[in-house]
């Protein structure tokens, strides 16, 4: 009996996004991103001081990878499926731990922002 452990990307439906966030927060937590009004955490203080930038941008990148593990490790733990009698509450929680995460980061980046 052969078993095997492919991805199963239904039952993770932000997945993707997650991902996406993960891999476009790597180059900020590692300063590879110079100041622009495209990339990155932009508001009026980091567009006007590359040392505010960097620093923001740093810790707004971990914040961002740390929000997208918590859903990811969320997701691993109660995974989705459509079938399911609970799907909606499943689908519910799925979205609550992908949202939550990233609003909570981007009122502590607003902070951290405030504190330079």
């Amino acid at each position: 009996m052969q078993m095997t452990h492919a991805l199963d990307t239904a039952s993770i439906p932000f997945l993707i996004p997650a991902v996406i966030f993960v891999l476009t927060s790597v180059p900020l937590v590692l300063g590879m991103v110079p100041r622009n009004r495209f990339y990155g955490i932009r508001m009026k203080k980091t567009l006007s001081d590359d040392r505010v930038w960097y620093s923001v941008n740093k810790f707004g990148g971990w914040l961002i990878i740390f929000s997208s593990l918590i859903y990811l490790v969320t997701a691993s733990i109660l995974p989705y499926s459509k079938s399911s009698a609970d799907s909606l509450t499943v689908w519910s929680i799925h979205l609550l731990a992908f949202v939550v995460p990233l609003l909570g980061s981007l009122c502590l980046i607003r902070s951290y922002s405030r504190k330079l």
